[in-house]
């Protein structure tokens, strides 16, 4: 599985209209924190659905869609943070250590 680069607000809509699962990977590439967070999440990320597009957000690059996003889906802004979309509806919402490969796939059927 790869990640799709999310660097622009229709994205963001087109994620709140999209049926199914998606999953938003919200990463700061000056932490370390993030950086662990995100090499471990890719360790498992291909036992996730095939279906599922996963996006990734470079939250210092594209802090204002950071901030959309947080407001679009109504979570707190956290970095590392990752959401798993369904149905345009945001259904999971984790950071740092709570994320993971087994966290997303509890809330997927």
């Amino acid at each position: 599985m790869n990640w799709t680069t999310l660097d622009s607000a229709n994205q963001v809509d087109a994620i709140k209209s999209k049926p199914g699962y998606s999953l938003i990977f919200k990463h700061s590439t000056r932490c370390s924190i993030s950086m662990m967070a995100k090499r471990r999440f890719e360790m498992d990320m291909d036992k996730l659905p095939a279906d599922m597009t996963l996006y990734f957000l470079d939250l210092i690059k594209y802090r204002d869609l950071s901030n959309q996003v947080a407001n679009d889906f109504q979570v707190y802004h956290e970095s590392p943070q990752m959401l798993v979309i369904k149905d345009g509806e945001c259904i999971l919402d984790q950071s740092h250590g709570a994320i993971s490969v087994e966290e997303a796939l509890s809330v997927v059927a």
